[in-house]
């Protein structure tokens, strides 16, 4: 399969020195980042595939700056959809995995939130293990029917006896729009579930489920737009577009990321401020792979053993970063990703129930 086959190339767009559009090419390099934009909605009821202009969000971006960016940035194009919904996860997946031989970070953007599975299985094939956060307003567990819809896909990944899965981090869902038994069945099998009011305002309480995630996907219907029109299922509640863009700094700023989507953006939407939103969350996310790529590859921990009862339980803080962990030991890829507020609770005789599921 030639990606010219699959892919329509960009048109140019006019930028400054000083601008992001000046750093973007049109080739996919080692350990870089590849935006490839989708317009397959058939994922969720009613929804199509044709072609849509991304030329206003692409404006957007392009004429943000480049601060002193240095991480390589290909915007590959759009892709041509498939015949069929299924065909479209298939092309998807391929181009996903030329990404995944480059070492580079692939992030998907439009299409219906299902694609997620593709980008779960392109990444499966290349590594095992896989710690997946995911910003959704609802947690859908329905699992009927062989198509991959926005209602199946989370539980055809969490069932799915070929998929290799560490951890699942649920974050924004809103109890109003949510089955109960769903989210009681999520905390049963100990994934994280954060509701959306525990993400407003900070991102520091949230932070730990970014920072070790090879695999973030965003669904829009869980942002609050600036205007109507700016997801496909638009809700009147959500995180505001200061928020959003924290986020979307924070998913960047995770120490093992492979792949990033960012689904259900409603394309045709007229409001220039809904494309200029988008380009935004793009800008930040790019902003946080080049501080984290800057980061030294060793970090000094510091310790701090906390009494509860009769037991005692090692905190660890990164000296660089100031980020804390849980657990014994010196490689932080064998401990907890806590916050600053864990460790506080903790000190006043009380582990956070999270950070009980790991204390032995």
């Amino acid at each position: 399969m030639n990606i010219e086959d699959i892919i329509i190339p960009p048109r140019a767009i006019e930028t400054e020195k000083w601008q992001l559009g000046n750093l973007i090419s049109s080739e996919v390099q080692e350990n870089g980042i590849v935006l490839i934009f989708c317009s397959d909605y058939r994922g969720i009821p009613q929804g199509e595939a044709e072609i849509h202009d991304f030329r206003e969000v692409r404006q957007a971006l392009y004429r943000l700056s480049k601060l002193d960016f240095e991480v390589p940035i290909c915007d590959l194009g759009d892709l041509i959809s498939g015949k069929s919904h299924e065909d479209t996860h298939y092309i998807l997946q391929e181009v996903l995995s030329a990404c995944h031989y480059k070492n580079a970070i692939p992030v998907v953007i439009g299409g219906s939130s299902d694609l997620s599975f593709a980008l779960f299985s392109a990444l499966n094939f290349h590594q095992k293990d896989i710690t997946y956060t995911q910003i959704s307003n609802i947690i859908s567990l329905f699992n009927q029917g062989a198509d991959i819809t926005e209602k199946n896909f989370l539980a055809k990944i969490l069932g799915s006896k070929t998929f290799s899965l560490k951890n699942y981090h649920h974050l924004g869902y809103q109890k109003h729009l949510n089955e109960l038994d769903s989210v009681k069945l999520m905390k049963e099998v100990e994934f994280d579930v954060i509701r959306l009011a525990e993400m407003m305002n900070s991102t520091v309480k949230t932070e730990p489920f970014f920072r070790k995630a090879d695999l973030v996907t965003v669904n829009c219907d869980a942002v609050e737009g600036p205007a109507s029109g700016f997801s496909v299922n638009q809700q009147v509640n959500g995180l505001n577009r200061r928020e959003v863009c924290s986020y979307f700094k924070e998913i960047g700023l995770s120490e093992n990321l492979k792949s990033v989507g960012i689904f259900n953006f409603d394309p045709s939407g007229e409001d220039l401020m809904n494309h200029q939103l988008l380009a935004q969350m793009i800008w930040h996310l790019i902003e946080g792979i080049n501080i984290q790529k800057s980061h030294p590859a060793e970090r000094p921990l510091e310790t701090f053993w906390v009494l509860i009862g009769e037991e005692q339980f090692a905190f660890k803080r990164d000296s660089f970063s100031g980020l804390w962990y849980f657990g014994n030991g010196e490689d932080t890829e064998k401990l907890v990703p806590c916050s600053v507020k864990e460790y506080e609770e903790a000190t006043k005789g009380v582990l956070p129930e999270r950070l009980n599921r790991f204390k032995h």
